[in-house]
């Protein structure tokens, strides 16, 4: 199968406008019933996160939102606030520019600074979690010290493949730079944690992605865990975190409190 096939999980999934519309009326819900507070990063429009704070003194973790770096916005996601809020867990949802209006490289150092803004003014991010594009950027900012543990929802930790897909026309990297921002290639840092969780209907592409780095980051040293969720595809592999009651949002909530 072709690399484009491999990671165009829109085709892949043909109902994917119905998980969408769910995350969509979720977010609204989410917002209606506690509205969060917004917080600017940055001078851009998109440099802002949302706060769905959990309390004075909540331990708090940060969800990065996919979209291949070229779609979607911190507003789809406020429904996963819920989930956490109810186990005394405050929540923050960044934005970042897309690209092709910026690189890939601005948009890491973006969310660099989103969290170390949280370190400033509202406490250390206990966990970064991310979802596709997310799960890569959640490993970047665990390779960067940011934060000692981090979740993948299936991720894209070696870029390179990218490079000879469609999705490129957007990204515009080549093959060294791709190299450059992959974190699988990246020296982890002693004691941390990283999660790599992936969708058992993904293609074997994301499969191997988030297997390769749990072993490589692993074999360095890296507190790693590999789980493929039986049944969930590269949208739905989300579904279990807007359950309070789900082993994933309890997962989530034990390396927060750690």
């Amino acid at each position: 199968m072709s690399l484009d096939a491999e990671y165009d999980n829109r085709a892949r999934v043909p109902d994917h406008p119905l998980t969408f519309a769910r995350w969509q009326e979720s977010a609204a819900a989410a917002r209606a019933a506690t509205p969060p507070v917004g917080l600017a990063y940055g001078p851009g429009p998109r440099h802002r996160l949302d706060l769905f704070a959990a309390g004075e003194g909540a331990p708090l973790a940060v969800f990065l939102h996919g979209g291949y770096w070229q779609a979607l916005d911190k507003g789809w996601f406020s429904g996963l606030a819920p989930a956490l809020n109810a186990h005394g867990v405050s929540l923050a949802i960044p934005s970042y520019d897309l690209c092709p209006d910026v690189t890939l490289a601005e948009i890491l150092s973006q969310v660099t600074a989103a969290v170390d803004l949280l370190v400033r003014e509202v406490a250390a991010p206990a966990l970064v979690f991310g979802h596709s594009a997310g799960g890569h950027m959640a490993a970047w900012l665990l390779a960067e010290s940011r934060v000692d543990r981090a979740v993948a929802y299936s991720g894209v930790f070696q870029l390179e493949p990218l490079v000879e897909t469609r999705l490129n026309a957007g990204l515009r990297l080549d093959a060294p730079t791709a190299r450059v921002l992959s974190p699988r290639f990246r020296s982890p840092p002693a004691g941390t944690m990283l999660d790599c969780r992936v969708g058992g209907d993904e293609s074997a592409e994301f499969l191997r992605q988030s297997l390769d780095m749990a072993a490589a980051w692993g074999a360095g040293g890296v507190d790693t865990r590999y789980a493929a969720l039986e049944g969930l595809n590269h949208f739905t592999v989300l579904d279990p975190l807007f359950d309070p009651a789900s082993a994933e949002v309890a997962r989530l909530v034990g390396l927060v409190r750690g």
